[in-house]
């Protein structure tokens, strides 16, 4: 047995056998080293692996403010081309897509995603001048956007930003009225028109006054001031607008429930809406025109129309603002016989009206339709559907509407001051005649005299005007402002802008 154990240990112990060979010699581990290429080098590698990332994140960026560049100008063709169509396409009711337009242009003003008109060429500062002066201001341009785009002052910013002097809201009736029964909106897509009789919906004078009086204590406390230092001119802006040279206008109408034959009832209706919203409107428009609201269109004869504006002008002169708002009617184009606009031009004299709108929608359709053109079966019954059109085959009638009462105005107003004078001097022998009495006058004392020529009343004009041409048209025929409507729901947010530019075009032309 001993010499067995004698024997095992001598074979652990012997250099042949592996386990005894690993005990007393470990292996060695030989490390590794990598193989380096001419071509490249490690301090080479950390600069390339940032680069390609930052090149990714500022093509993106890049990429963001190209779209954002262009989606929010007005000189994006997408404007014109692609988003009407489209609105059209997805929202067969006209109303549905008015009211997608309107929460669109809400909501993408609230977070600057809004369209807006950028510095061009056809800036102000180059070309001809197109400013105009209307009571008094200077206005950045004659471009209007009619009441019916935005009927709560819901964008009225929005709709400025466009490039607009004037934007008319509106119009508001005293209480909240639903309107008249849906489908109330139609299109005419052959002829660029619309069909419509909402019948002055409205969510009332409360509703307007305070979104517009929000309005402008946001705005007084972006320039540190309040709301009374805004609205009395202390901002150095129009307290309705709010923006250098431009004006906003505040539609007000009578309720329809309320009696056209009570006149009184008629005045209480747009007395209390120039209560409300007179303090917020460089301008209050009287609407007495549309054709959706039965027995309106009545109170354009003389002696109701008289007592109506005397009454809203009265009211207005009594607004707390150091420079009041001025009045202006709106007159229906169908009102064209020389007997109704001469009717119409005596209330506004008579009453102190500072302007008047000529155009609305009209009820007639003989002459709309222009040689040649072929309606589809289904516009064809679209015209026949009771309301107020819109469009371009409107613009005639427009442009002699706004001629006639030019010179009617014009010449109204020179039998004015031939009345006033014949006053004067029947004043000045009655005065004479009492010379010594209790009167108080003598000699010496001077006449109070009130010969002083009377501004030219102003007009707007809205009907079928879609471009530059036909805005020039309208101005020399004797419009301050041309007003569109329908012009912009089929051009789309660019249409303001492309006006001005082809005005601008028509003028460099015509000094050429």
């Amino acid at each position: 047995m001993a010499s067995s154990h004698r024997i095992a240990g001598r074979f652990l112990s012997s250099p042949a056998n592996p386990l005894s060979a690993s005990r007393r010699a470990p292996i060695q581990v030989r490390p590794r080293t990598s193989t380096r290429y001419a071509s490249t080098s490690s301090t080479d590698a950390q600069p390339v692996s940032w680069l390609r990332p930052i090149l990714f994140a500022t093509s993106i960026v890049a990429t963001g403010c190209g779209v954002y560049a262009y989606s929010t100008d007005t000189r994006a063709s997408v404007h014109r081309y692609v988003v009407p169509p489209l609105l059209r396409a997805l929202y067969p009711d006209p109303e549905e897509a008015h009211e997608v337009a309107v929460s669109s242009m809400k909501h993408l003003y609230s977070i600057g995603l809004h369209p807006r008109e950028r510095s061009s060429p056809y800036a102000a500062s180059n070309g001809p001048d197109i400013s105009v002066s209307v009571f008094g201001s200077q206005l950045a341009n004659p471009v209007g956007i009619s009441a019916g785009l935005d009927k709560h002052a819901e964008i009225p910013d929005a709709l400025f930003a466009l490039g607009a002097a004037i934007v008319e809201v509106g119009g508001c009736t005293p209480r909240p009225q639903d309107g008249n029964p849906k489908p109330r909106m139609f299109r005419v897509p052959t002829l660029d028109g619309l069909i419509n009789r909402y019948g002055l919906n409205s969510r009332g004078a409360d509703d307007m006054a305070m979104r517009l009086r929000n309005r402008v204590r946001l705005y007084a406390k972006s320039v540190g001031l309040d709301e009374a230092s805004v609205l009395n001119g202390e901002a150095n802006v129009p307290p309705g607008s709010l923006l250098p040279g431009r004006m906003l206008l505040v539609q007000i109408a009578k309720n329809k429930d309320t009696d056209e034959r009570d006149v009184d009832a008629v005045k209480s209706d747009y007395v209390y809406c120039v209560q409300r919203l007179a303090p917020y409107a460089d301008v209050l428009v009287v609407n007495v025109s549309s054709p959706n609201t039965p027995g309106l269109r009545d109170l354009q004869a003389v002696e109701p129309l008289t007592r109506i504006l005397s009454a809203v002008v009265d009211e207005a002169r009594r607004t707390h603002r150091k420079e009041k708002p001025k009045v202006m009617v709106k007159v229906s184009p169908d009102e064209d016989e020389d007997t109704q606009i001469e009717g119409i031009v005596q209330a506004v004299w008579s009453s102190g009206v500072d302007g008047v709108i000529v155009g609305n929608t009209t009820k007639r359709r003989n002459g709309l339709v222009p040689p040649g053109v072929r309606l589809t079966p289904r516009e064809q019954l679209t015209m026949t559907e009771t309301g107020g059109y819109s469009g371009p085959t409107m613009f005639d009638r427009t442009v002699d509407l706004v001629r006639r009462y030019r010179k009617m105005l014009d010449g109204q107003s020179y039998h004015f001051i031939k009345e006033e004078k014949v006053a004067d001097e029947a004043v000045d022998v009655s005065i004479n005649s009492l010379e010594g009495t209790i009167t108080g006058f003598s000699e010496t004392e001077p006449k109070v005299s009130s010969g002083q020529p009377p501004e030219q009343k102003v007009i707007f004009a809205t009907g079928g005007i879609t471009n530059g041409r036909r805005a020039l048209e309208i101005l020399n025929a004797g419009a301050s402002v041309a007003m569109i409507y329908t012009g912009l729901v089929y051009g789309g947010a660019g249409t303001v802008t492309r006006m001005k530019r082809e005005m601008k075009e028509e003028l460099t032309e015509e000094k050429a």
